[in-house]
């Protein structure tokens, strides 16, 4: 069994390992125009004004988590990747701002949060994953509290062409599904949503009130 101070050179080598993977994940987007952190905030400054209860949906690698701490944001992220959370965990912790971030390992598609419990739910570059989106998205209405906002942003085409290059690099391959924002958009507007859009060069947003403010 190793010793307590054993362990904690186990995890601060972890936390710098993954830290350094984080940089040049960034620095590789850079080489090709897109600024993570600069889109992070743009994103931001759509949410806003950013109050109460918060949910970020699909922490993935962690980025947006990053973001929303770095601001004094104290919030609940969810992925149903435990593997995903582990790179945004260990990288809030290089930053000191874990007291910040509930995580927790969640399907999008069946949220064990009550009705109306999130002022804000924020999820960034999931849509492109999903199967069934369109079960998130009630999911994720479901736990809005009536008078908050989802804000929901996905790539474009050439934000996909980006990761497309950054999966290969890695030697994966990065699988899109069929239904994008604008299919998501036209949906919530069936259901009497009021939405804003927005865009980059590589995000489209979605601001969606749940009912008319």
């Amino acid at each position: 069994m190793r010793d307590k101070n054993g362990q904690r050179i186990i995890l601060e080598k972890a936390i710098i390992e993954n830290h350094k993977r984080y940089v040049e994940r960034i620095n590789f987007y850079k080489n090709f125009g897109y600024d993570i952190e600069e889109e992070r905030r743009f994103i931001l400054e759509k949410a806003r004004p950013l109050y109460g209860d918060i949910l970020e949906v699909g922490t993935g690698k962690g980025y947006l988590t990053l973001a929303l701490a770095r601001e004094g944001h104290k919030f609940t992220t969810v992925d149903i990747s435990a593997e995903e959370q582990e790179f945004a965990r260990l990288n809030i912790k290089h930053f000191g701002l874990e007291q910040k971030v509930d995580f927790l390992t969640r399907d999008a598609r069946h949220l064990d949060f009550k009705d109306g419990s999130f002022d804000i739910v924020i999820s960034l570059n999931m849509v492109h994953h999903l199967v069934n989106p369109f079960a998130v998205v009630d999911e994720l209405t479901r736990v809005l509290k009536n008078e908050g906002r989802i804000v929901l942003g996905d790539f474009s085409k050439a934000g996909l062409a980006l990761v497309n290059k950054l999966h290969k690099n890695e030697g994966k391959t990065h699988r899109v599904g069929l239904i994008g924002l604008n299919d998501i958009a036209k949906y919530l507007l069936s259901k009497g949503c009021k939405l804003e859009k927005d865009r980059t060069s590589f995000q489209e947003i979605l601001v969606v009130y749940k009912k008319d403010n």
